[in-house]
């Protein structure tokens, strides 16, 4: 006899102590992640700081950091934390965002590959985030120095570490070397 799984929300989540894991919600369902190393965080704060530059220069929205929830699908619920997001102030009722997990869809979201991620479950990541209605998700592969540049049409770009990224569309004018993001 099969037993039915208990679904979390997104509001029992948000009531749960971490105790040292970071938790997503996926359809539901509790996902633990190991804390990430050292060069991930490295990667990740420098994206975040590039994006956060050229946002704050043209008063373009919101850029936040890695652990942000952002809540994408309700009944079952999802939340999703990304490495760093963007979110446009045409997508903002407030400049301040709310203290709980965030209910708007982000413009922009960057995953940054760390050594417990797998192929699949970045690629499921992906595709919550695409479903959900986001325009434009990079994966950073360190280990490759590449990223992977999705748009709303699932189309995916592999760029190359000589190669250019761009905000396009969700960013006019953001460009950087794929190689400043190692």
């Amino acid at each position: 006899m099969a037993t039915a799984k208990t679904l979390i929300t997104a509001e029992q989540l948000l009531q749960m102590p971490s105790k040292g894991k970071r938790l997503e919600l996926v359809k539901g369902e509790l996902l633990e992640m190991p804390p990430a190393g050292g060069r991930h965080g490295q990667i990740a704060l420098r994206i975040g700081r590039l994006l956060g530059n050229f946002v704050e220069q043209g008063a373009l929205g919101e850029t936040v950091a890695a652990e942000t929830g952002f809540l994408i699908a309700r009944d079952p619920d999802t939340i999703h934390a990304p490495d760093v997001a963007f979110i446009s102030k045409d997508h903002l009722p407030h400049r301040e965002l709310a203290q709980g997990f965030v209910d708007v869809i982000p413009d922009l979201v960057v995953e940054v590959m760390s050594l417990s991620d797998t192929a699949p479950q970045v690629q499921a990541k992906v595709e919550d985030w695409l479903s959900a209605g986001i325009r434009l998700v990079w994966v950073v592969y360190p280990n490759t120095r590449s990223v992977v540049v999705y748009n709303a049409h699932r189309e995916a770009r592999v760029l190359a570490a000589n190669e250019t990224l761009t905000g396009e569309p969700v960013l006019p004018g953001f460009t950087c070397n794929i190689s400043e993001l190692f």
